[in-house]
């Protein structure tokens, strides 16, 4: 005998309700909205007083934000002109980051949260659509270029970031036209005043004197072959950027350096001199590669003189630990293949190849004031830094420098200089019993 089943049950329960713009971000933030965010769908959130306002203006907006979950789908918005930002100036967005960071915790959404959302936003809201034109492929995308840390690929993420303009750098970076930490006595010290204190520090460390010979590699616009070719020293730089080299040679001649500087579009690895006084490394290292270390610090090691010191100064981590990468943000708009690591694996690198450490210093606090500065230059000079790049990249380096100011603050990330020397034969570091140098 057969026996019939009863059909199932259906429930017929009511479908979660459609959430609005704002119904989403309240959810996200588990409720602490601390700025003021309206939306192009009429809906709003947060302080009706708040001194920051963030408004949604475009339904690409909220693609990007939903496809792309975290800080790059909100740059995408930002640089679209999708994501706006009110009570800060676009060239310091510093105080909406800090605020963010400190007041804003985002919640991973259960299920059926996320299936309402989902509903909410509809289909067509969660199709991808372009990046900005500022966003360059993810990495596992840029083998047309090479492999990474090849030197074609190299040289292609140095221009990304470097051929920008030599007209905006100049706007942001003022007159000493570098781009690295530079070196506070206190906070209140000019921009000016810490960067040449910086080559200063680099200049005593390497214990340099009238007539020695210098290899500044990655020299960025000289700044560092000019200061030392001033002192009476021999300086060679060499850029992968050629509007660097340009400016740089150009610099170099107005000052009647001719004779002592001179500034190469030129890998490092094929400068063919050796025999070096000393070597300077300033904001390069963070280009190598990780696993590209060994024969970084080995060419350097070579073309040293026996007695010859490096003065490497990078960006690190304030840990060693090699599985975390860099985020998006940094790596598709800012500083493509780039990596960090810390300070020990540096040290030890540079230890493996034969070189002697004999001093290292965290100038992190260092590089966040030098950062706000030049943020401080990018708002005093927004309305030529726009006509000269456009409001996107000009927004683009706002964002950036903001937020890495924040990351030094916070420990995030550090800035190391590691001196080295090549010792001699029979272990003559040819260096005095104590610090020789000042600041």
């Amino acid at each position: 005998m057969t026996t019939l089943r009863k059909p199932p049950v259906r429930s017929h329960r009511t479908p979660a309700p459609k959430m609005n713009l704002a119904d989403i971000v309240e959810t996200l933030a588990d409720g602490r909205v601390p700025v003021r965010f309206t939306a192009y769908d009429g809906s709003a959130t947060g302080p009706e007083n708040a001194e920051i306002g963030l408004h949604l203006t475009a339904p690409r907006g909220t693609t990007y934000l939903a496809t792309a979950p975290g800080d790059l789908g909100m740059v995408r918005a930002y640089i679209a002109g999708d994501l706006q930002i009110s009570g800060v100036h676009p060239g310091d967005p510093y105080p909406v980051l800090r605020t963010m960071m400190d007041d804003v915790k985002l919640q991973r959404p259960s299920p059926a949260v996320l299936a309402q959302i989902t509903r909410s936003l509809g289909w067509e809201l969660l199709k991808p659509v372009a990046p900005p034109p500022q966003e360059t492929l993810p990495r596992w995308r840029r083998i047309a270029n090479g492999l990474r840390h090849s030197r074609t690929r190299d040289a292609e993420a140095i221009r990304k970031h470097y051929d920008v303009s030599n007209a905006f750098y100049e706007h942001v970076l003022g007159p000493s036209m570098t781009y690295t930490c530079a070196t506070y006595a206190t906070p209140q010290t000019s921009l000016e005043d810490a960067q040449e204190a910086k080559y200063q520090l680099v200049f005593d460390k390497l214990g340099l004197q009238p007539g020695m010979r210098l290899l500044d590699i990655g020299c960025g616009w000289g700044g560092m072959v000019r200061f030392a070719a001033r002192r009476g020293v021999h300086a060679i730089g060499a850029t992968l950027s050629a509007q660097q080299a340009q400016w740089a040679r150009e610099a170099i001649a107005a000052e009647g350096l001719t004779e002592l500087a001179e500034v190469r579009f030129m890998d490092y690895r094929d400068v063919p001199e050796t025999g070096f006084d000393a070597i300077s490394s300033i904001g390069l290292t963070e280009h190598i590669g990780i696993d590209q270390y060994p024969a970084y610090f080995a060419t350097l090691r070579d073309t040293l003189r026996p007695g010859g010191r490096l003065l490497n100064h990078c960006i690190t981590r304030p840990h060693n630990d090699r599985r975390v990468k860099t985020g998006q943000f940094i790596d598709r708009y800012v500083f493509p293949d780039g990596e960090l690591i810390g300070s020990g694996t540096i040290i030890s690198e540079i230890q493996d190849v034969g070189l002697e450490v004999r001093h290292e210093e965290n100038l992190r606090e260092h590089y966040g004031l030098t950062l706000r500065d030049w943020n401080r230059n990018l708002v005093e000079h927004w309305d030529e830094c726009v006509a000269e790049v456009g409001e996107g990249t000009a927004k683009l380096w706002g964002l950036y420098m903001a937020g890495s100011r924040l990351g030094f603050e916070r420990n995030v990330v550090q800035l190391h200089q590691v001196l080295a020397v090549k010792v001699g034969e029979k272990g003559d570091a040819a260096v005095p019993l104590r610090p020789w140098w000042s600041g």
